[in-house]
């Protein structure tokens, strides 16, 4: 499997993530509300910190070089090797954006995080703080393995913290806080300074209040909308973002709404959709059975 074939899986496994994701704790559907976002559930408490588990780049690394086949691992195995017998800081550095690009390059986030969080801490740069907490949102959403979830939420608050010390104003950062904070919340956990659901959304709805188009922004809200039962609301979402331009994930979500507000022809449209844009044999498959259950 080429390098081009594992991202493309990647990115269906990411389409498919919404069918094994728990609601979030601490947002609740309200007819009543108009904004947008989900909403705290009223004398919601937060929940005893959980103990995040000490995740390393060499733990998360061991499953994803499994994933991607001995052709991509070996590569990426001579960059290691290289990376421990480095003697300045520049080759070390060097070495380790190489990594991080290998990692990227085969849809790999967890590894990637790490060695762009290596760099950051390195060169206090705003550009790798920010590569370092998107990739650990990534791979806090593609991951089943809930012990390693609170380590990379914890290290996605960081570094978009850091990131916005640096640049305040830049809405890929805040919007990435966002995501980050409901994440954590969904587990039960808090960071030091909070950081609630509502916190959260707060700061999604005002990155799209001055950046009405901002994807990740409204991919996120319409998702938190899903779970928390807000199906009308995360249906704008996805038809705005959509409009804008004709994407898979935005389709799929778009159809998982419509079919939980039982509007079966509108839901079906949307599965063809994700099909068209897709163009796998196996997940076409899949979604011809979700059709097929609707159409029965």
């Amino acid at each position: 499997m080429n390098v081009k074939q594992i991202v493309s899986v990647v990115a269906v496994i990411a389409v498919m993530g919404y069918l094994y994701t728990q609601p979030v704790k601490g947002l609740v559907k309200q007819e009543g509300s108009h904004d947008g976002g989900p909403q705290a559930a009223p004398g919601q408490t937060e929940q005893p910190a959980k103990a995040a588990v000490n995740v390393t780049v060499d733990m998360v690394s061991i499953p994803a070089k499994a994933a991607i086949g001995a052709n991509l691992a070996g590569p990426i195995n001579t960059l290691e090797e290289s990376l421990k017998k480095a003697n300045s800081p520049a080759e070390k550095q060097k070495l380790q954006l190489a990594l991080a690009k290998q990692w990227d390059d085969a849809g790999q986030q967890a590894p990637a995080a790490f060695y762009y969080q290596d760099l950051a801490e390195a060169k206090n740069s705003f550009e790798y703080w920010l590569n370092a907490g998107n990739r650990f949102n990534d791979a806090y959403k593609f991951t089943q393995d809930t012990a390693t979830q609170p380590a990379f939420v914890a290290n996605a608050i960081k570094a978009f913290k850091k990131a916005r010390v640096l640049k305040p104003a830049d809405l890929t950062a805040q919007t990435g806080l966002g995501i980050a904070y409901v994440n954590q919340t969904s587990l039960g956990i808090t960071d030091a300074e909070g950081g609630s659901p509502m916190q959260g959304i707060t700061l999604l709805l005002d990155v799209v209040t001055k950046d009405p188009n901002n994807r990740n922004a409204n991919l996120n809200l319409g998702q938190f909308a899903m779970k928390s039962g807000q199906y009308p609301k995360a249906v704008e979402r996805f038809k705005k973002m959509i409009a804008q331009k004709e994407e898979v994930e935005p389709y799929f979500y778009l159809a998982e709404s419509y079919k939980q507000l039982g509007q079966k022809q509108e839901a079906i449209a949307a599965y063809q959709k994700c099909k068209e844009l897709m163009a796998d044999p196996a997940m076409s498959q899949r979604i011809d059975d979700y059709i097929k259950e609707l159409k029965n």
